[in-house]
């Protein structure tokens, strides 16, 4: 059974960082894993994604530069990681990990579609002030 495990959020001042983990057990190293974000009263959206298994990373125009997507599958429990840069008060939202049940082509793994996401964490919240 897959489980993902998010950590890491908080309240940082705007131009800080931040690095979000999340721990999927259960899970092929190999798939799309993806951070999408949900700001107050607006849809969840796509921040960035990793294809392992064509060695690919994606990532939303508003977070390139910023942003970066890892992943750590050295052990049985592996590893998502979501290092955040520069943060800006337009970061704050509630970050979420996702894995996919399957191999995603490319275009789906960055395509950000939450279809495409069978497996999802509860959420960590991420806070920026001025």
């Amino acid at each position: 059974q897959v489980h993902l495990a998010e950590s890491g959020g908080g309240s940082v001042q705007a131009g800080g960082s931040l690095r979000l983990s999340c721990a999927a057990s259960g899970y092929a190293s190999s798939y799309c894993m993806a951070w999408f974000r949900q700001p107050p009263g607006k849809e969840r959206e796509g921040v960035a994604a990793i294809n392992t298994g064509y060695r690919r990373t994606f990532y939303a125009d508003s977070v390139k530069g910023r942003f970066t997507i890892s992943r750590d599958n050295s052990n049985n429990t592996h590893t998502l990681y979501l290092q955040m840069n520069s943060l800006k008060p337009e970061d704050t939202a509630v970050y979420y990990c996702a894995a996919s049940a399957g191999y995603l082509a490319n275009s789906y793994c960055g395509g950000w579609r939450l279809g495409d996401f069978a497996y999802w964490g509860q959420g960590t919240q991420v806070t920026v002030s001025l």
